[in-house]
């Protein structure tokens, strides 16, 4: 794989991650609402003025409007190219990392799941199961048709992972709930045993979050501020989807 293909590959990638921002934005609106995603066209929400196709450009339109809607000026958040931006600098990582072909497949799959999760999870503070339904069939049918030999060891890494974080809310109920023991099985699907390191990062991130809401709030008032856990570990599985495989093996070559 030359550096050519690699480059063409990531700036392929960004330019369709800024894409789907665009549509995984919806996602993280409507789903949760119960709406449909493809009816009514995407709209401002002040004026409810249909977006025209030329202001529906990812990132760029936002810019050159100054983020206002073009017909009655309110104000459009920042969030929407920030989710954009981020689509497009995350999938180009894959492209980096994994190389521009069917190694990337399963990274790119499991960045565009992780990102409505996230907004959805600090919003609504739940996990849509329609998510991590779809991420568990994406996940197998990706991985029969590119690497079928690791599908035992991704479904066995699921089971461990799933089964970790059910066992942690049997024990603490109040900590994590149902949708973080999908969204855990969903990433051991997607990456095997690396999904190791994903929790611990995960675990690692929700500790020190829990730890700095305390640390502004006072011990006393920051424990009753519910904190959503999906997206510590979404930082955990992008820390492991960059560089999980390295993780691992330096940790098993310690023995």
């Amino acid at each position: 794989m030359t550096a050519v293909t690699t480059s063409f590959g990531a700036a392929f990638a960004a330019a369709f991650g800024a894409i789907l921002g665009s549509f995984l934005n919806v996602v993280a609106f409507r789903l949760p609402r119960g709406e449909s995603l493809s009816v009514p066209r995407s709209r401002c929400p002040q004026c409810e003025t249909p977006i025209k196709p030329y202001d529906n450009l990812p990132v760029l339109s936002w810019l050159l409007l100054r983020g206002r809607c073009r017909s009655c000026r309110a104000t459009i958040s920042w969030r929407y190219p920030l989710v954009e931006l981020t689509t497009a600098v995350l999938l180009a990582l894959v492209v980096v990392v994994k190389g521009a072909d069917a190694d990337a497949w399963l990274g790119i799959a499991l960045v565009l799941l992780l990102v409505p999760i996230t907004l959805i999870d600090l919003e609504h503070q739940i996990i849509p199961n329609k998510l991590t339904l779809l991420g568990t069939v994406a996940a197998v049918a990706i991985l029969a048709l590119v690497d079928p030999g690791a599908l035992g060891e991704h479904l066995i890494a699921a089971a461990a992972a799933g089964g970790f974080l059910l066992a942690a809310v049997l024990a603490y109920p109040g900590g994590m709930g149902l949708g973080d023991v999908k969204l855990a099985w969903m990433l051991g699907l997607f990456l095997g045993a690396a999904v190791a390191p994903a929790l611990l990062i995960g675990m690692l991130a929700g500790t020190l979050a829990g730890a700095v809401i305390m640390a502004r709030k006072g011990v006393k008032a920051g424990r009753k501020v519910r904190m959503p856990f999906g997206p510590a570990l979404a930082f955990g599985a992008l820390v492991a989807l960059y560089a999980g495989d390295p993780i691992v093996d330096w940790y098993l070559g310690t023995f």
